[in-house]
C-alpha cells in the first residue's frame, strides 16, 4: 500500500542572477568514481545547513541566463542511520544481466497509452517521464557534467510519442511497424539541485542526479505523479518497472521490470537490463491506494543510468537509481507547482 507521509517544507528564501553558462561539456552517460555502497555507508548524515546548501538550485532559461536560488528546509526528520545498507556480495561488469530481460514495446495500443506514454526522449540522448501537464523529470548528468552543462542543453527539447503512419497517412487494418515518432517540444526552464554540483559535493554525488524539465507548451496526455520511494522490503517482490529509449534498439521503446539488489538512503542498486539512453527514465511501482481496492503506479526513482562505483578501492559497476526521499518530493513538488502548498503530503 501507498503510505502517506508528511513531507518537510521546502521554501524559497532568494534568488541570485549568475552568469551566462558555457554549454561546452560532453554529454557523458557514464560516471566514473562515483561513492558507492561502501562509501556511502561511511557518509555523515547531512546537517541542516548542508540540506539547504545541496537543496538550493540552478535555473537555466531558453535565452540561456541562469539563477541561482537559495532555500530553507523546514520540518525535515534528520535520521542517524538513514545511510545503513544491506551487505549484498560484489559483481563483476556488465550492463545486461544474463538474459536480455528487456521487452521493446511496439503495439500501438500499448505504446500510445499509460503508463507507457509517459516516457519521453530528451535531446542530449537520455530518457524521462512526464510529472505534470508541462515538467518532465530526467538525470541532472543527461544536462550537466557537475562543471558545466552539456552542449546540447542550451536548445533542450522534449520528445514525446507518437505513431508513424504510412503513406498518405492511413495505416492497413492490423498492422503496426511499431516505431514511435516523436513531436519535439522546446524547454523554457531547467532545474537542478546544487548538491549536484561539483564544487559543493567535493565529488560528483549520484545522490543528487535529478531534474525538472518546465516546457515551453502544455502537452494534454496522461503523466505519472510522484510517490516516496519505500525500502525493499515494503516492495511487492522487490519489483521496479521502468521505460526508455535504449541507444542499442533505436527508436524503440524499451520496458523492463527487475527486483533491486540493494539500498543505501538515497539509492537503490539494482540488476535492471538496460543500455545507454534509459538513463533519466522514471523508476515507478504500482501499490494499492490505502483505503481503497485501486491500484495507483507513481514513480519512486529516476534510473541514473550504469555508473563506476568505487568499493574498497576497486571499481565496480552497478546500475543505480536515485530514489524520491521525502525532500527530494519537495523539492521537486516544489519545482512542479511553484509553492510548498500542494506538496504537503506524499
Amino acid at each position: 500500500t501507498w503510505h502517506l507521509r508528511k513531507i518537510p517544507q521546502i521554501v524559497k528564501e532568494r534568488t541570485f542572477s549568475l552568469d551566462s553558462p558555457k554549454f561546452e561539456a560532453k554529454t557523458k552517460l557514464e560516471l566514473n568514481s562515483v561513492c558507492g555502497i561502501e562509501c556511502q555507508r561511511k557518509l555523515p548524515v547531512p546537517s541542516l545547513s548542508d540540506l539547504k546548501n545541496l537543496l538550493s538550485y540552478e535555473t537555466v532559461f531558453e535565452n540561456g541566463t541562469r539563477t541561482l536560488t537559495e532555500v530553507n528546509v523546514l520540518g525535515a526528520a534528520l535520521d542517524p542511520a538513514a545511510n545503513t545498507t544491506t551487505q549484498r556480495p560484489s559483481r563483476k561488469k556488465r550492463q545486461v544481466y544474463g538474459t536480455d530481460s528487456r521487452f521493446s514495446i511496439y503495439d500501438k495500443r500499448f505504446m500510445t497509452n499509460f503508463p507507457f506514454n509517459t516516457a519521453v526522449k530528451i535531446s542530449t540522448g537520455c530518457s524521462g517521464i512526464l510529472v505534470s501537464p508541462k515538467h518532465v523529470l530526467t538525470a541532472a548528468h543527461c544536462l550537466h557534467n557537475g562543471k558545466d552543462y552539456v552542449k546540447g542543453s542550451k536548445r533542450l527539447r522534449v520528445g514525446l510519442m507518437k505513431t508513424k503512419s504510412r503513406g498518405n497517412g492511413r495505416k492497413r487494418k492490423g498492422t503496426s511497424d511499431g516505431m514511435p515518432s516523436f513531436q519535439w517540444t522546446r524547454v523554457k526552464s531547467t532545474h537542478i539541485p546544487k548538491g549536484w554540483f561539483k564544487g559543493v559535493s567535493g565529488d560528483i554525488a549520484l545522490d543528487y542526479d535529478y531534474a525538472v524539465l518546465e516546457l515551453k507548451r502544455p502537452h494534454k496526455r496522461k503523466y505519472m505523479e510522484l510517490g516516496i520511494s519505500p525500502t525493499i522490503k515494503m516492495m511487492p517482490g522487490s519489483m521496479i518497472h521502468f521505460s526508455g529509449f535504449d541507444n542499442d534498439r533505436s527508436g524503440q521503446l524499451v520496458y523492463r521490470f527487475c527486483s533491486i539488489s540493494d539500498e543505501s538512503n538515497d539509492l537503490f542498486y539494482q540488476y535492471c537490463d538496460a543500455e545507454p539512453g534509459s538513463t533519466g527514465s522514471g523508476i515507478y511501482l504500482r501499490l494499492k491506494e490505502p483505503n481503497k481496492k485501486k491500484w495507483k503506479r507513481k514513480i519512486i526513482a529516476v534510473y541514473s543510468g550504469h555508473q563506476w562505483v568505487d568499493i574498497n578501492g576497486e571499481q565496480q559497476d552497478y546500475n543505480v537509481a536515485v530514489r524520491i526521499t521525502p525532500l527530494k518530493y519537495a523539492q521537486i513538488c516544489f519545482w512542479i507547482h511553484g509553492n510548498d502548498e500542494n506538496c504537503t503530503q506524499g
